[in-house]
């Protein structure tokens, strides 16, 4: 029997963690192999079976034939997971208060992998992770539940998620992921089993380290690069000189790389560094560059409202009790993903001259940011005047309306963070 025709017909796949992550991945494998999706908020399992998935990931009629034509279906309860012989993890990997890595959800779903593997099983990761945590961190405590030998009775793989959230075009089926096993079959099969499901194959990682390093590299090296360009907008900033005419300049050189300033927020890029500077120091090595540009990039909400605060005095418009309107509150624009906003930074920032302030967002969920950031949340825009407009994310909603129509008078204050409005209407912008 050929490994393909063995990958098709004997897998049946559970997916631990049906979020941004999870549930794309279960509803693509569920074309090709049983599958079952296990999550322990009963709201999210009971949606997602209801054909509702509030992360905009999955389109209703793509999880309506999954669950109807494919026979997908998700659980709270782990005894429906007994007889899976293929898990794959994929929860989030948070930070605390303090930016250390938070692995309580990792090390949850380890223990529930734990009591339901079986002997010959494999469990592949998918949680973004620093170089050896799987093997470190992950497995010991599935041996622990399971009673069961790593490499002898079970294995492990590791292929890191590349989920960008509301981006249509590289979605889970058409992006090469990359692979990997605790042994070289092992490593074959999980291979195998992937790239059944993709549309442009995988790069199968010499070794589980290497693959996770891969991941948390990919989103370092992003956080680093948008860095520079914030740094270059305060110089640019403070000499005068429109950021965004110094890029186009410089991007016509060949070998330029383009990026925007902004603010960096979401579960990845202002999350993942954190892992990989924590490790380094266990090792002796102070990532000063990643810590620095960390540093530089989450004070960037702070910059941008002190930035408003200096176009106001500017102008005269008085900044105490001041009516203030922020446009868009997810982390970046036409999703409803809020995870560590730095509008939230905007807000609060402001928040210590007036309460008179307004945050607009069409695709936040109002009672999410109500509890998670208490604030609260209009979805549309009213036809109040303000004294000062900021436009946080690039929402398609935002990038036409009439400014003037949302000015006091003459003199309120229009700050564009995105660079997306015509220049002669903003006062300031990053």
């Amino acid at each position: 029997m050929s490994v393909v025709l063995k990958l098709t017909t004997q897998y049946k796949i559970c997916v631990i963690g049906l979020g941004y992550v999870g549930l794309p991945l279960a509803r693509l494998f569920s074309t090709k192999f049983e599958t079952i999706g296990f999550d322990v908020d009963k709201r999210r399992v009971d949606a997602i079976m209801n054909c509702e998935d509030s992360t905009k990931e999955v389109d209703r009629n793509l999880l309506k034939d999954a669950i109807i034509k494919h026979g997908f279906r998700c659980t709270t309860e782990e005894r429906d997971i007994v007889g899976c012989n293929f898990y794959i993890v994929a929860v989030p990997t948070p930070i605390d208060e303090n930016n250390r890595p938070d692995l309580k959800p990792l090390q949850d779903a380890s223990r529930v992998v734990g009591r339901v593997i079986g002997k010959d099983d494999i469990v592949v990761y998918e949680s973004t992770v620093y170089p050896g945590m799987t093997e470190e961190e992950c497995i010991p405590i599935v041996e622990e539940e399971s009673g069961l030998k790593y490499n002898i009775d079970f294995f492990a793989g590791y292929s890191p998620e590349r989920i960008n959230p509301g981006d249509r075009k590289h979605t889970v089926e058409t992006i090469i992921k990359v692979t990997s096993g605790s042994t070289e079959q092992v490593a074959d099969i999980v291979d195998g089993i992937y790239n059944t499901v993709l549309i442009n194959g995988t790069h199968k990682a010499p070794s589980i380290k290497v693959a996770e390093a891969s991941k948390i590299i990919e989103n370092t090296q992003r956080d680093v690069n948008i860095a520079f360009f914030n740094e270059l907008a305060k110089i640019c900033n403070a000499m005068g000189i429109d950021t965004h005419d110094v890029i186009d300049a410089a991007s016509t050189k060949w070998n330029f790389i383009k990026l925007n300033p902004g603010l960096v927020g979401g579960h990845c890029i202002s999350v993942d560094p954190y892992y990989l500077i924590q490790k380094a120091q266990v090792y002796g090595v102070m990532p000063r560059v990643m810590y620095d540009a960390r540093k530089l990039n989450d004070g960037m909400g702070d910059y941008v409202a002190n930035q408003v605060v200096k176009c106001m005095n500017k102008k005269g418009v008085l900044v105490k009790d001041a009516s203030v309107l922020i446009l868009g509150f997810t982390f970046k624009e036409n999703c409803p993903d809020i995870r560590n906003t730095k509008v939230a930074d905007i807000y609060h920032t402001l928040r210590e001259y007036t309460s008179n302030i307004t945050v607009c967002d069409p695709y936040a969920n109002v009672d999410k940011v109500k509890s998670e950031y208490g604030i609260s949340l209009i979805k549309e825009i009213s036809s109040e005047k303000f004294d000062a407009i900021v436009l946080a994310v690039a929402h398609e909603e935002f990038k036409n309306i009439s400014v003037s129509n949302l000015k006091k008078s003459p003199d309120s204050v229009v700050y564009d963070v995105k660079g997306i409005w015509n220049r002669e209407d903003v006062d300031g912008r990053l």
